[in-house]
């Protein structure tokens, strides 16, 4: 809790009396009664300025109401002593009384000085007219205190115990007889409901220092009077204050707060006490909201309107206590006396005077000094001694200046800074050039009111006058004709209001609403504007290019001197003090305004979606009693009362980081960030709120502010491919109103973007945009200014919104608008006429419409037409046009409503609904006419109406069964089954039952008849559990094994199935065999498969069954390597009985399911379906006559002759032959030799046999060698023929076609079994006589062979 600064202290000038007064309104002087009958006034800086000589001791003095005139009196003396302040005269008035004269006051209104004597006499003076009225016997003893109102009143207090209230002549208006002696007479005002029409109404005064007495004028006969708390002890003083409250203070130490509203009276709002001893003064001050008590050897000040808050304490060390507290008007200054008659005067709040450059500033921090700093910078705070108090400051680049009434003094900052060429070189370096020194005083011809300094010149306003002229004119570069200049010329009608400085230009504003500004270097006005009134503020911004000025009315503007533009600031304060501009680079175009209370924030944008454009920002609480001096990065310095500043931060800027933020702060922060148009900052916050709708909100108002680029870095980032793309097209604007358009389209603001649009190079964007959003009436009125020749097109469009909306009779006036009658425009114009047609019909006017629809070539429009007839229920016009239109089946549906039957009968062959066939079908059968009837029906596919009919009226039961057979109806074949059974057929009708999904009365109609084997027959797989287990049972108890198996097998019953299955003896033996597999398939049950196999085996029966049937269970359990062992055994014993495609066809098969299990093959099994695959090849090849390769196919089949016991001497024979065809002869000779063994040569053909011994007999030992081809593992040359690689020990596959091994090139595969196989041999294969698979026999052709890239997936086949 900071103290405040003393101006001067001054010992024993008051003797013991502690009388002294302030110079009312100015503060100037202070009065004070010495001890010895004299009376001395003092200055404001504690110079004696005038003694005063008086015949006696002073008893009384006052200011009048200006503070011009102080009246004195003295004891024992007539006299009045009057000293005027501005000509420091001293006069003398005789006031004519001869008793002592004890009490004096001055009006609040006038020049009246009232004049109390011992004796109770009354004087009042008139100091203009020198005019006095005595008036005697006022009070019958000793006037001790009085008050003026400001109404003129005067009450008076005597030592004889009454109050009289008088009027500016003397006459007593009211008295009153007190119960005490009175003190401290004060007017003022009760706290009522109702202001009194006389103002001050209420004259308080304390009675016997005990009680505070309150007497209503206008309620005199109930006066009232307060009593306080014994502990407080007397009342030493009290004050009025704020709206009708009461400050008082007691010797005890303790201040009370009191109001005079009725309800309130009595109550104590408010007490402290202050002071531990004693209480000895108060006094409170408006123009500051201070008020302060004094008592022990302290002051306490406080705010008058929070009487909790303390905000300074004077303790006065050198003194034990203290007697009195005053303040000047202005509350600047602060005198308290002691008991000792000292006086000290301290500084508790300085006039705010101060000014800014840049980031400079200049502030009054004394009442005779001035400090200057920059705190931006780092620069040092520079004190600067002055010779007078100033009345105004003002500060430049390079200079200071203050002064006051007509007379300034300017100082250099730096004397050594002048040769700097960059102002800015100055900051933070002003310490270093040797400053500040007075440089110079000057006076002018008027009391100057402010002035403004650039780095060479002053302006000087006085009397509505400025002096521009050079700050140093010896040391100035300037021309002499260009030293100085005096604003506005001569002999023009005008008044300078304001003026300005930059370091380019001087402008002013004039009363007639004129804005000049002065190009300083050119010595020559450079641009002019005239406003509508007068213009009482400006400011401009550094360079001077952009200026807010504040008119007569109290509207504040931004204007562009460059084009003229002028934009009104939203939301001005009306009480605007002044205005600063944002020093930062980064925010130009931000500014404040301010009154006292509030500052206002405002972003002014030269590029907006609005052109130029200035909105208000925020609004932040101004602190009491402060003046802003400089705007720099949101953050405002402030000048202070006391003579220093402090920084607040503007409530539109965030300060803090995004981090530390929740996400309602981050919101705010946002909204901030966009008002001020800092979109940097903005994306971070969106970045931590993560909110689209954030994104969305910074990506409009980059829009808003044509920033482009940035709104395209938005959208991209939260992915609106369609304003990424709609914002990519108009990057590349440069016409300005052309931009905002779009822009304002983009943000749904149509009326803005059409003002936009029609101020643009490009109008016709307006009509566009009508036409899209569809809003017609604007398009059409767009149309007639910009493109009538689109008139035709928008009507049309238009009439088709208005019929969509039903609005059919304006629809129809917009369609025939658009009708143009131009050939070229003939799509157009029937598009209309169509229009026409429509709402012809819809309007009433239904036979124009319907000639309109039947004259029109096209099929749309009569079915429009006709469906707009047929909801006004015009069946008839409906009928037609439907028919015209060829929709057949609406022209029959209309004509059924309206019971034509007749034309529904010439249009049935066209119909296609069933609906209208089987109305027309009920139509007919109510006629009696049935086989017309069952034909509609027919035709509708109402299968079950047909039955009907067929039965109940045509007695046509085949045609019944047929229709149910074919359409597989429910409802009709329990008709038809009623139909036989009551005809004794239950074969016939337990089928219609089963068909009509009523097996129960089936099953019980088959029981009943023996017609089991029937239903059990027709019953098939389409049953429920429950059915097949019933003829299960049923099968069971009849004995009959296989078809109680059979449905037990069904139900899932499979230990009842597979008992069942097992006892058949018959010739359905095979068959039950196979069912008992599928059932221990199903079944997955380790006891049945042991009891099958038992079965399989002989172990049951003694009779061991065909091995295919354990072959067969094997697989029905998926136990593939047992069944791949029985495919073997059962494949060795087809080919030993000579069935060698049997025996093919059950290792292909086991092979494939092998595969698709993913078992490996075993090896047996390849090279036996191998061994038998090629001897399959055999014929083929032979029949195509390819011998050679027969030839080699029989060879290897030879080397494996003990597999075909059965044919061992004819395929050997084959071999022989065909090796002979192909040249092979050693290999001929060979299988001849073996065929001539005593166990063969019995078994040959004699067809061949001598042939055969010739070769034995005649040999002939040439063979070509086999040709090779490389292994496709390891590419070792090997012979075709060749399947196991010597090199690698792979085994390798073959080509099913030509059974040579497989390389690398040139392969194929069947699509079908997915063997491999040579793609040409393959695809030359399939174009001969059998065009299958040789090994699967699917039937192919070449194009559905397609080669194999990855010959992997058959070289890695796994074999066991």
């Amino acid at each position: 809790m900071s103290g405040m600064k003393k101006l001067f202290s001054l010992q024993g000038p008051l003797g013991s009396h502690s009388i002294f007064a302030w110079q009312k309104s100015h503060g100037n002087y202070l009065a004070s009664i010495s001890g010895e009958s004299k009376v001395n006034i003092y200055d404001r800086h504690g110079l004696l300025v005038k003694d005063i000589e008086l015949p006696g001791p002073a008893v009384c003095l006052g200011w009048d109401k200006d503070g011009d005139m102080l009246a004195i009196i003295a004891d024992k003396s007539h006299i009045i002593f009057l000293w005027d302040a501005n000509s420091q005269r001293t006069y003398q008035v005789d006031s004519s009384l001869r008793d002592p004269l004890t009490f004096l006051a001055w009006s609040k209104t006038g020049s009246l000085l009232a004049i109390g004597t011992a004796k109770g006499n009354l004087l009042i003076y008139n100091h203009e007219t020198s005019r006095k009225i005595p008036i005697l016997g006022k009070h019958t003893k000793k006037i001790t205190c009085g008050a003026w109102s400001k109404g003129g009143l005067l009450a008076l207090g005597s030592d004889d115990r009454s109050v009289t209230i008088s009027n500016a002549d003397g006459d007593t208006v009211r008295q009153a007889s007190l119960r005490e002696q009175p003190s401290d007479i004060q007017f003022s005002e009760m706290k009522v409901d109702e202001r009194s029409k006389i103002g001050e109404d209420t004259v308080s005064m304390v009675l016997g220092r005990k009680a505070m007495f309150l007497f209503n004028i206008s309620d005199p006969d109930n006066p009232m009077e307060l009593a306080f708390q014994s502990k407080y002890g007397s009342i030493v003083d009290y004050k009025w204050f704020g709206d009708g409250y009461i400050l008082l203070g007691f010797a005890s130490g303790y201040f009370v707060v009191i109001s005079t509203h009725v309800k309130e009276i009595g109550q104590e709002l408010y007490q402290q006490r202050d002071h531990k001893d004693k209480l000895s003064s108060i006094d409170i001050n408006a123009a500051v909201d201070m008020a302060a008590s004094a008592g022990d050897n302290s002051v306490r000040i406080r705010i008058a309107s929070d009487m909790k808050e303390v905000t300074s304490i004077i303790t006065l060390d050198e003194e034990r206590t203290i007697d009195q507290v005053k303040w000047t008007d202005d509350g600047q200054l602060l005198a308290i006396s002691t008991p000792k008659g000292n006086l000290h005067v301290f500084l508790t709040r300085l006039p705010i005077l101060g000014d800014a450059c840049n980031t400079r500033i200049a502030y009054l921090t004394s009442l005779l000094e001035v400090t200057i700093q920059d705190s931006v910078n780092g620069e040092q705070a520079i004190a600067v001694q002055i010779d007078v108090e100033p009345s105004f400051v003002g500060l430049g680049p390079y200079h200071l200046a203050t002064g006051m009434n007509n007379r300034v003094w300017f100082y250099v900052l730096a004397p050594g800074a002048r040769e700097l060429t960059n102002i800015r070189s100055l900051q933070g370096r002003m310490h270093l050039f040797g400053g500040p020194v007075k440089l110079r005083d000057r006076e002018y011809l008027g009391t100057v009111q402010s002035i403004k300094l650039n780095e060479d010149y002053a302006a000087v306003m006085f009397d509505g006058k400025v002096q521009l002229h050079t700050i140093d004119a010896e040391n100035s570069p300037v021309d002499e004709e260009r030293e100085a200049r005096l604003f506005p010329e001569p002999n023009t009608d005008v008044k300078i209001l304001c003026h300005a400085m930059t370091s380019q230009f001087f402008i002013f504003g004039t009363d007639k609403g004129d804005l000049k500004y002065f190009f300083v270097e050119d010595w020559a006005y450079v641009n002019e504007f005239r406003h509508i009134c007068g213009i009482k503020q400006i400011y401009p911004d550094h360079s001077g290019t952009r200026l807010i000025f504040v008119d007569d009315r109290s509207d504040g503007y931004v204007y562009n001197p460059v084009n003229d533009e002028l934009v009104v600031v939203e939301e001005f304060p009306n009480q605007s003090r002044g205005c600063l501009w944002e020093n930062s680079a980064n925010d130009r175009g931000i500014f404040i305004t301010y009154d006292s209370d509030a500052i206002y924030s405002y972003v002014y944008s030269k590029h907006s979606m609005k052109g130029n454009d200035c909105t208000l920002a925020g609004k932040t609480k101004l602190p009491f009693g402060t003046i802003p001096l400089m705007l720099n990065c949101g953050e405002v310095t402030l000048q202070t009362p006391s003579g220093k500043v402090m920084n607040i931060s503007l409530e539109s800027h965030t300060t803090h980081r995004a981090q530390d933020l929740t996400q309602n702060e981050l919101s705010t922060a946002l909204e901030q960030c966009i008002r001020l148009k800092r979109f940097k900052d903005a994306w971070n916050f969106c970045k931590h709120l993560s909110s689209i709708e954030a994104w969305q909100q910074m990506g409009k108002a980059a829009m808003r502010a044509l920033d482009i680029d940035f709104a395209l870095r938005v959208y991209r980032h939260i992915g609106d491919v369609g304003m990424v793309m709609s914002l990519h097209k108009i990057r590349n604007l440069e016409d300005h109103k052309l931009l905002s358009g779009y822009i304002a389209m983009f943000l749904g603001e149509f009326d803005a973007a059409q003002t936009a649009f029609m101020e643009s190079t490009l109008p016709l964007a307006a009509l566009e945009m009508r036409r899209d959003l569809m809003h017609w009436d604007s398009a059409l009125s767009l149309a007639r200014r910009l493109a009538p020749d689109q008139i035709p097109y928008i009507s049309k469009e238009y009439a088709q919104q208005l019929e969509f909306t039903g609005d059919s009779q304006n629809a129809l006036k917009h369609y025939e608008a658009g009708i143009t009658r131009e050939d070229s425009r003939r799509d157009h114009d029937e598009l209309c006429a169509a229009g026409v047609a429509r709402m012809c019909i819809r309007t009433g006017d239904i036979r124009r419409g319907v000639n309109m629809a039947v004259k029109m070539p096209g099929r749309i429009l009569k079915k429009e037409c006709a469906a707009i007839l047929e909801t006004m229920k015009q069946w008839s016009e409906a009928g037609i046009l439907y028919e015209k239109g060829e929709y057949w089946d609406k022209a029959a549906s209309v004509y059924i409503k309206n019971k034509n039957w007749a034309k529904v009968g010439e249009l049935l062959p066209q119909v296609m609904s069933p609906k209208i066939h089987g109305q027309y079908a009920k139509a007919k059968e109510q006629d009696g006419k049935y086989k017309e009837a069952a034909a509609a029906f027919a035709s509708a596919k109402d299968w079950d109406n047909v039955i009907r009919i067929q039965l109940d009226h045509l007695q046509n039961p085949d045609e019944a069964v047929r229709v149910v057979r074919e359409s597989g109806s429910v409802d009709g074949a329990k008709m038809v089954a009623k139909f036989f059974i009551r005809l004794g057929d239950y074969g016939t009708a337990i089928q219609f039952l089963v068909m009509s999904k009523c097996n129960d009365e089936a099953f019980q109609l088959a029981q009943q008849h023996g017609q089991m084997e029937v239903y059990a027959e027709i019953i098939g797989s389409d049953a429920t559990v429950e059915d097949y287990q019933s003829i299960a049972v049923y099968f069971e108890n009849e004995k009959s094994h296989f078809m109680a198996g059979k449905f037990f097998l069904f139900c899932q019953q499979y230990s009842r199935a597979l008992k069942h299955f097992l006892r058949v003896q018959s010739i359905e033996d095979t068959q039950s065999i196979e069912l008992a597999i599928e059932t221990v398939g199903q079944a997955n049950d380790e006891q049945l498969t042991h009891t099958l196999i038992d079965f399989l085996m002989g172990e049951t029966d003694g009779m061991p069954k065909d091995a295919k049937y354990l072959f067969r269970l094997y697989m029905a359990l998926k136990q593939y390597p047992e069944a791949a062992r029985t495919a073997i055994i059962i494949a060795r014993e087809e080919q030993n009985a000579g069935q060698y495609r049997n025996a093919h066809d059950v290792l292909y098969n086991m092979y494939q399911e092998l595969k698709k299990e993913g078992i490996k093959i075993p090896v047996d099994m390849q090279n036996n379906l191998m061994i038998l695959h090629s001897y399959m090849l055999v014929k083929q090849h032979a029949r195509r006559g390819d011998h050679l390769v027969a030839a080699r196919l029989l060879i290897r089949v030879a080397n494996n002759i003990s597999k075909f016991p059965s044919h061992i001497v004819p395929i050997l024979t084959s071999t022989v032959i065909e090796c002979q065809k192909a040249g092979l002869k050693t290999s001929a000779f060979s299988y001849a030799t073996m065929l001539l063994r005593p166990e063969y040569k019995t078994q040959l053909d004699l067809k061949y046999k001598k042939k055969i011994e010739a070769i034995v007999r005649r040999p002939d030992k040439t063979e070509e060698e086999e040709s090779s081809s490389p292994c496709p593992y390891c590419n070792f040359d090997l012979t075709d023929m060749e399947l196991t690689c010597p090199e690698c020990k792979n085994q390798i596959p073959y080509c099913i076609a030509t059974g040579v091994h497989l390389t690398k090139a040139d392969l194929g595969a069947c699509p079908k079994c997915d063997f491999p196989a040579l793609y040409e041999p393959f695809t030359k294969f399939q174009n001969g006589d059998d065009p299958t698979c040789p090994m699967c026999t699917e039937t192919l052709t070449p194009s559905d062979i397609s080669r194999v890239q990855d010959i992997n997936k058959y070289l890695n086949t796994d074999t066991d």
